[in-house]
């Protein structure tokens, strides 16, 4: 059934595409009977799924990754589906348009896609106002032992000087503290200008240990992670790692898009030229994204929790991020084109696997 629906789907701009598929979902669940067939044919059910990570319990492994709902405007379509967590942004300060249209391609022969958003998103003070109306819907409810876990993905503004991306992620923080279960710190997105520069280690460092140092005078600290890119050398990976355990990190997501452009077929690799830059995601990306998963597990030697990204799209593929060392997994353009029951699928098999 989703392969047609998908190859309807196929034929719109991609970015109208997820709109117009998120408002219709949007629709669904306003009728209460209906969205609650959904949530019986999407939602995997069973203690055995829940996971605890940096003191939160989600009611299992399965998220989605920051940048598909980047406002919170679909909190309650993205339950209905299964997910155990969802990871809202990137926010920063101000509301930003992004780049210019188009800025989300499909590499259909490879399942992938690349993007050049540009942290497009209406701003903090919208986002939190989102936040608090859903909390205030009790929509947070618990499914049996674990519950619905919302992440807050953090950045700077385009404008802002990287001297001064500190202030952007504070003012985020502060803004979103209340209405968030953990934060991520996105210095690894390749569609903001200068952004990844902010992974060097002197500069990370003054971020992390400002919004720790934030954190940790609250009477209830938040769990803070980073998100790193999948284009860091082995010497900057051991510099991240070594950063994290100094500033007792809660966690590491890896990992962000790419702009590498290997392990493409022929047809997809004469397309990505002509699309141009953008951060590529999906199948293409999973054989790197599992070497640098590694990698900074063996780094960190257990000793910091890690959600694992990059192209999963099967129950075997997060098994394989688990078994690297991961204890959450995210996905984004596996749900692309594996569709609404993606998550059901991976718990059947993390499940029948015991991961």
């Amino acid at each position: 059934m989703y392969n047609l629906i998908r190859n309807i789907l196929f034929r719109l701009e991609a970015e109208q595409a997820h709109y117009l598929s998120m408002n219709l979902l949007k629709t669904a669940c306003s009728i209460a009977p209906l969205r609650k067939l959904l949530e019986r044919l999407f939602t995997p059910t069973g203690d055995f799924l829940v996971r605890d990570f940096g003191g939160l319990k989600f009611r299992n492994p399965v998220g989605l990754g920051a940048g598909f709902d980047k406002n919170a405007r679909y909190l309650r379509e993205l339950k209905t589906l299964g997910f155990g967590f969802v990871e809202i942004g990137t926010v920063t300060p101000l509301p930003q348009d992004g780049n210019p249209k188009p800025r989300l391609f499909r590499l259909s022969a490879d399942q992938a896609l690349i993007n050049r958003m540009g942290f497009n998103n209406d701003g903090v003070e919208a986002v939190r106002k989102r936040l608090e109306d859903w909390h205030a819907t009790k929509m947070t409810s618990f499914v049996g032992k674990g519950q619905f876990i919302i992440g807050g993905n953090i950045g700077k503004n385009k404008q802002t000087p990287n001297e001064e991306a500190w202030k952007d992620y504070e003012i985020c923080f502060n803004r979103l503290f209340d209405v968030v279960d953990y934060f991520v710190v996105n210095v690894s997105s390749p569609n903001t200008p200068g952004l990844r520069a902010l992974q060097d280690k002197e500069a990370l460092k003054e971020i992390l240990v400002r919004l720790q140092e934030n954190n940790q005078q609250r009477t209830s600290p938040k769990p803070i992670l980073l998100k790193i890119a999948p284009d860091l050398t082995s010497g900057q990976l051991q510099d991240i790692a070594d950063l994290a355990a100094a500033i007792k990190l809660d966690g590491i997501v890896t990992s962000n898009t790419t702009i590498s452009r290997e392990n493409l077929s022929t047809h997809s690799t004469s397309l990505a030229e002509e699309i141009g830059m953008g951060g590529l995601s999906g199948k293409p990306l999973k054989n790197h994204a599992d070497k640098v998963l590694g990698e900074i597990a063996t780094l960190t030697a257990g000793r910091i929790p890690l959600i694992a990204s990059g192209g999963i799209f099967t129950g075997k593929d997060a098994l394989k991020k688990i078994n690297l060392g991961a204890q959450l997994i995210q996905v984004w353009t596996g749900f692309i084109y594996e569709g609404p029951g993606i998550v059901k699928k991976i718990c059947k098999s993390l499940n029948s696997q015991k991961a």
